[in-house]
């Protein structure tokens, strides 16, 4: 079996947080399961918002602007798998996660995007112990509809309320899934 090559994408500015926590958990399980795993921390990234010029619909296929989203691209179009792990802030991901999910617009069209098809895990962190006050299901929505107008399998999700930076480590059943979820991701065919 190819080893799988999974993109995994950090959307917390925290780097110790929790919905970093659970990504530690994905990676893990998949490496252990003999994936390549490629992470990027989006808050120390250059990310510069979609300017809707739409450039990357004419002739190359590449977006214009000039920034760190050009060292995300090749490994996204060679990735099996995509796993992205956001807070929710404000009743939905995070700025950085928002930021990334636009500019993804610039890996082509619907008929040919490099997402088409992928697989991809999603984990989130909230603060509200309530996945619908929190604004988590907003998150999970967003993610799904982009996802399913690539016909890209959400092969998992892990969510859960955390508080304080790390707080989630203690949550052993959530730890666990993250792990899961790597494993899976990892050994699919």
């Amino acid at each position: 079996m190819k080893q799988r090559k999974i993109v995994v994408v950090l959307g917390s500015p925290r780097r110790k947080g929790n919905s970093a926590s659970l990504a530690e958990q994905v990676i893990a399980g998949a490496e252990a399961a003999g994936a390549e795993v490629v992470s990027f921390y989006l808050h120390g990234m250059t990310l510069y918002p979609c300017a809707a010029c739409d450039s990357c619909r004419r002739g190359a296929w590449r977006c214009v602007q000039e920034d760190d989203m050009h060292l995300i691209y090749p490994v996204l179009r060679e990735a099996d798998a995509l796993v992205i792990a956001t807070p929710v802030y404000w009743f939905t991901m995070s700025a950085q996660t928002k930021i990334f999910l636009d500019r993804c617009y610039g890996l082509g069209g619907p008929e040919r995007h490099a997402l088409r098809g992928i697989d991809v895990g999603l984990v989130l962190a909230y603060g509200d112990s309530d996945p619908f006050n929190s604004g988590a299901v907003n998150a999970l929505r967003a993610f799904q509809d982009a996802f399913g107008y690539l016909e890209a399998p959400i092969v998992g999700m892990v969510y859960g309320s955390a508080d304080k930076p790390g707080e989630i480590r203690a949550n052993t059943t959530l730890m666990e899934a993250a792990y899961q979820l790597g494993q899976t991701l990892a050994q699919r065919a």
